[in-house]
């Protein structure tokens, strides 16, 4: 069973943690990983890329010199795209690169990359995260004594807080999110998945089922 190493705010190891069994100790599937991502990355996308065709390009359609008799080649219009400042053949246009997969297939792949982040010991816990007011100095501090300074960082809550969020932004290679929407992107991204006890215990309550 894969287990997880339990800091306290100051950095200091408390003990370790068996991590759920639904959750991290399920088969990796890569394919259904890949799947997942693939799609995760292409919803992301906007979309808006656009070149000019020769129907877009603003020139006159007459015909730039007579047909014959000047010694080049014949030539239509100024729009036409081996002309400098032409049109674009085949450019991009505004499309919608998003598409759906199957909830379970989405299931699957955040269990399957959890249960490689715990094999692999890429999961932390950590608990007394006690926040008043925005301040990232005692972040640094912890992510320093317990040896998570400069690695990509995924902090898992139970719920968004503003405060824990405004300390950890300017921090590189840190982000958060909620245990509810956790995704195979965010886990295979991160290095190590740092995790509150009330974010596992949200985690496991949405997708262990």
């Amino acid at each position: 069973m894969a287990s997880a190493k339990l800091y306290d705010f100051s950095g200091n190891v408390k003990g370790t943690v068996e991590l759920p069994e639904a959750l991290f100790g399920a088969p990796v599937n890569k394919a259904v990983i890949y799947d997942s991502v693939r799609q995760f990355r292409a919803n992301q996308r906007r979309g808006t890329s656009k070149a000019k065709g020769r129907s877009d390009v603003s020139y006159s359609t007459k015909k730039p010199y007579r047909q014959k008799g000047t010694g080049r080649a014949r030539a239509g219009m100024r729009s036409s795209p081996i002309w400098r400042h032409g049109g674009v053949v085949f450019g991009p246009h505004p499309r919608d690169y998003r598409y759906a997969i199957p909830r379970k297939m989405k299931r699957i792949a955040l269990v399957s990359a959890l249960s490689d982040k715990g094999m692999h010991e890429g999961v932390v816990l950590v608990e007394g995260i006690g926040v008043e007011k925005p301040k990232t100095k005692p972040f640094a501090n912890f992510l320093a004594a317990a040896g998570l300074k400069g690695k990509r960082v995924l902090l898992v809550t139970d719920a968004w807080n503003e405060s824990v969020y405004r300390s950890t932004r300017n921090i590189p290679g840190v982000d958060i999110i909620v245990g509810r929407n956790m995704n195979a992107y965010g886990v295979v991204r991160a290095d190590v998945l740092l995790m509150t006890r009330e974010g596992l215990s949200s985690l496991e309550g949405v997708f262990a089922g």
